[in-house]
């Protein structure tokens, strides 16, 4: 394993102690600030700007972590954001030094750096957590401002090495709530034998006042979180493609 330079500082956003939604088990989570997407339902805006949130070290982050050991050792520890990979060095440096004691790693991403500036945090790391858009690359870039190229690369990095991931979807009304692309979805992920289970996550707008202090336009003002019913119909689709699907509720 490679050695963790704990003198590197990073931005972060903010911290959950006890998070139990970004990986197995109860989690110590980070979230990095920095994002070089612009998605349409992003929930977090504030997190986009790299120069934002507050300057700490790894070091500091590993001590804090340390506090909480007795809670997390059968969980573990998550980079969020944001986007993590965006800051390179130091989510290598917080990866490693969670290692080091021994904690189970995740990383949520949205893949969308490319693999050869965040290949070592993909090899040490022991789940990805990846939030795939759409597997349409046109509407892609609709969505994010982004290309899906990079996405795909570091799917297939991990499927070339046998790296687990679980894989976010969120459902957004008149988005990706749509039969065709979910079929699409269903379709592109089943040839995938590192993926062990998907998430469908409900598009949500507690987030909506961000846009607002962030002077952003917010352009999903009238589009409505999904029903159940809505949820439970697109769960069904990648089912139908033999896929595992979680579909989270409200």
């Amino acid at each position: 394993m490679l050695l963790a330079d704990l003198s590197v500082s990073g931005r972060i956003h903010l911290i959950e102690t006890f998070g139990t939604v970004d990986g197995p088990g109860i989690r110590y989570i980070v979230f990095l600030q920095g994002c070089p997407l612009k998605c349409l339902y992003c929930h977090n805006p504030d997190t986009w700007d790299i120069s934002g949130g507050t300057l700490v070290s790894a070091d500091e982050i590993i001590n804090d972590l340390k506090n909480y050991y007795s809670f997390i050792k059968t969980g573990g520890f998550t980079l969020s954001g944001g986007e993590p990979l965006l800051q390179t060095e130091f989510s290598l440096a917080l990866i490693l030094g969670a290692k080091k004691l021994g904690l189970h790693t995740a990383v949520d991403t949205s893949g969308a750096i490319g693999l050869s500036k965040c290949i070592k945090i993909i090899d040490e790391t022991d789940l990805i957590l990846l939030d795939i858009k759409t597997a349409d690359a046109d509407f892609y870039k609709v969505l994010t401002g982004g290309r899906i190229d990079p996405v795909l690369e570091l799917l297939n990095y991990c499927e070339s090495i046998g790296k687990p991931v679980w894989v976010r979807h969120v459902i957004v009304p008149n988005l990706t709530l749509n039969d065709g692309r979910l079929v699409r979805l269903a379709s592109f992920l089943s040839g995938y034998t590192c993926i062990e289970k998907v998430e469908l996550l409900p598009f949500h707008k507690l987030g909506e006042n961000k846009w607002e202090q962030t002077n952003i336009k917010y352009k999903l003002s009238e589009t409505h979180p999904p029903a159940p019913a809505e949820m439970e119909h697109a769960a069904g689709i990648l089912r139908n493609a033999g896929i595992e699907v979680y579909a989270k509720k409200l």
